[in-house]
């Protein structure tokens, strides 16, 4: 039993988000077999309750409130610019977090910190003589790239390719400083890879493997739904730039060709913060943006299609997980669907022009036998191939190898 310190960027709990959902899943694993403190920064929204289920087995939760102002994001701007770092990693540094690790470090023994995603990897370096784990999610310079590669203006098209090339190095120069790094897809490991090819960098083969997010398939259970259902549905937190592009292109290019052909039908989009140009269409076209919804399972039961209209991202997308956990026929782009293990057409549909992905909206919406059938599929699936307690053993051998190396 080895003594880890885990540290993430926001709490764990509950589980609104992928990230949160690979987090609280790891953390419960690790925590079946080693004593694990949790480090997490908390936002406004975050509640007692919340921080009280993640020490129902977690040895202790320490916390850190998240600091965000204009200002700072100036400051994090400027300093990246002058010191060739990413600006999103110089804005996450953040001195009271900094001085609470370095005091737990001073006051307790750890064998193990393990850093989850790359926002946090500038803290699980503190320390020495400390066993690095990092769990990295996914190649976030990539997310950066393809948000540039679909992005209009041409500052932000710049700035955008700025940011992925500093991404780039830096991940890359990560997995020389860690003992072990895991990738949520194969996709992102190569990318990865790829780039330590570029820049020089050794780093052993060993140091890499790959284990998917994971939900509990015993506590997601199959939505049963209404009679007839007519709701299109796309969900995801919509401060995340690749969530809400996605939401607007198929708003504006995909979801004209399926109103005209299914007026009762209803687009409608759930997620936190959704940004001005999203809110500006709400009510048009029988298209609904709901912002966060607290429970969902009125708005599951009336869903004839899950859609998960991404264009940019990296990682693995949960909400597809979620989607077939829930019963859910799902149409997806393949960046959506990147990662993901899958049968087109039997278990999800994929589509990435919006002529295809609107077609493939409207074929489920008026094929109830095909609906029926991704429903079904998605949901055995799920059982087999993503449930955690399946599929998390292999947390075991990435701290095997950490503590006996």
């Amino acid at each position: 039993m080895a003594r880890i310190l885990f540290l993430t960027q926001v709490l764990p709990f509950p589980l609104s988000t992928g990230a949160k959902a690979r987090q609280y899943y790891v953390l419960r694993y690790l925590s079946q077999k080693h004593t694990v403190t949790l480090v997490s920064f908390v936002r406004s929204d975050d509640k007692p309750e919340y921080i009280a289920h993640l020490r129902s087995f977690c040895a202790e939760v320490h916390t850190v409130p998240m600091l965000r102002s204009r200002w700072r994001d100036v400051r994090s701007i400027t300093l990246g610019l002058l010191r060739s770092q990413p600006i999103v990693i110089v804005r996450d540094a953040i001195e009271p977090m900094q001085t609470l690790i370095d005091r737990l470090l001073a006051l307790e023994h750890y064998d193990a910190i393990h850093a989850d995603q790359v926002s946090m990897a500038q803290y699980g370096l503190q320390g020495n003589n400390l066993r690095r784990v990092l769990d990295l999610h996914n190649a976030l310079y990539l997310v950066m790239k393809r948000l540039a590669d679909n992005e209009p203006n041409p500052i932000k098209r710049l700035a955008a390719r700025r940011e992925a090339r500093a991404l780039a190095y830096y991940e890359a120069d990560l997995c020389r400083k860690y003992y072990q790094v895991v990738f949520v897809t194969d996709e992102d490991r190569r990318a990865i890879e790829h780039r330590l090819t570029v820049y020089g960098i050794q780093v052993p083969a060993d140091r890499f493997c790959t284990i998917p997010i994971c939900v509990d398939t015993n506590e997601k259970r199959p939505v049963a739904p209404v009679a007839n259902p007519q709701r299109v549905t796309a969900l995801g937190v919509m401060f995340w730039p690749p969530n809400s592009e996605g939401a607007l292109w198929f708003a504006r290019q995909v979801w004209p060709r399926v109103h005209a052909q299914f007026p009762q039908a209803r687009f409608t989009v759930v997620g936190k913060n959704p940004p001005p140009e999203l809110n500006q269409l709400n009510g048009v076209d029988n298209i609904e943006v709901a912002g966060y919804v607290p429970d969902l399972e009125a708005i599951l039961a009336e869903t004839a299609v899950f859609i998960v209209p991404l264009r940019a991202g990296g990682g693995m997308r949960v909400k597809i997980v979620d989607g077939w956990s829930w019963g859910l026929p799902i149409v997806s782009t393949r960046i959506g669907a990147e990662g993901i293990t899958l049968r087109n057409r039997e278990n999800i549909l994929i589509a990435d022009s919006a002529e295809t992905f609107g077609q493939a909206v409207m074929q489920v919406l008026s094929d109830p036998a095909l609906a029926k059938t991704l429903r079904q599929n998605g949901r055995h699936w799920v059982e087999e191939k993503y449930d955690w307690s399946r599929v998390y053993t292999a947390w075991d051998q990435v701290y095997d190898k950490l503590l006996t190396s």
